[in-house]
């Protein structure tokens, strides 16, 4: 789907840029990529926030996703070689941060992608994401927000796009044991394994194009994104 420099465990020079920095997820990510030798940068809203990421190894980035321009967000996205969605409005915020943040955030963060030349694409979603979901509750708005975000990124030609749609997320142990499909029905699923697939996706260009996902399981993560590379 495109010209891209090959990933690898070893390689210093592979910049990822992360929305959403300092979400429970981005930590995890941030530090699992680092410790592989990644340039990582994580953009936040909130400087008290830098920290937090100079600990996981991670350069913070100060830009509001919610008011900058494609043009400002781009200017961040500049020479990586990959980009993450992982922001969120968050479980306490109402209906229009969920139309500001997992939907708007998530369709600028690609068009800057696509406008900086930034080809491989990450999005943590959600299960049961779908931009024709019915109902009025907050939950039910963010599961359309997600799926509206979800399919601009998907329409667009120009971006090696994999979306994750994890399940429902827990603060357990990771235990390097998932299920990765297509369809997997639903479940729970540590963050630390879903970080731990994002830095494998990540790793495998091959998983461009598909919409993946992921709850606990028996396969070993490398094991389950290899599999569904080769499908």
């Amino acid at each position: 789907m495109g010209r891209m420099r090959p990933f690898g465990r070893t390689v210093g020079s592979m910049r990822i840029v992360i929305a959403g920095g300092h979400g429970q997820i981005a930590l995890r990510l941030e530090r699992l990529l680092s410790a592989r030798g990644f340039e990582v940068a994580g953009i936040i809203r909130r400087a008290e926030q830098g920290d937090d990421l100079r600990e996981a190894g991670a350069e913070p980035v100060l830009l509001d996703l919610e008011s900058a321009t494609v043009e400002q967000v781009a200017a961040h996205l500049q020479g990586a070689d990959a980009a993450v969605f992982a922001a969120g409005a968050g479980p306490g915020s109402g209906a229009a941060r969920k139309a500001t943040v997992d939907k708007g955030a998530a369709v600028l963060f690609a068009d800057a992608a696509v406008r900086a030349g930034v080809r491989r694409f990450l999005v943590v979603s959600s299960m049961g994401a779908d931009p024709n979901h019915q109902g009025d509750d907050v939950f039910d708005v963010y599961l359309r927000a997600k799926g509206e975000a979800d399919a601009h990124v998907t329409r667009q030609d120009a971006l090696d796009w994999t979306i994750l749609r994890p399940g429902a997320l827990t603060d357990d142990a990771g235990t390097g044991l998932v299920r990765l499909e297509a369809h997997t029905g639903r479940g729970p699923i540590p963050r630390d394994d879903v970080a731990a697939v994002l830095a494998e996706l990540l790793d495998t260009p091959a998983t461009a194009g598909l919409t993946l996902e992921l709850i606990s399981g028996s396969t070993p993560v490398s094991v389950a994104v290899k599999s569904v590379a080769g499908n």
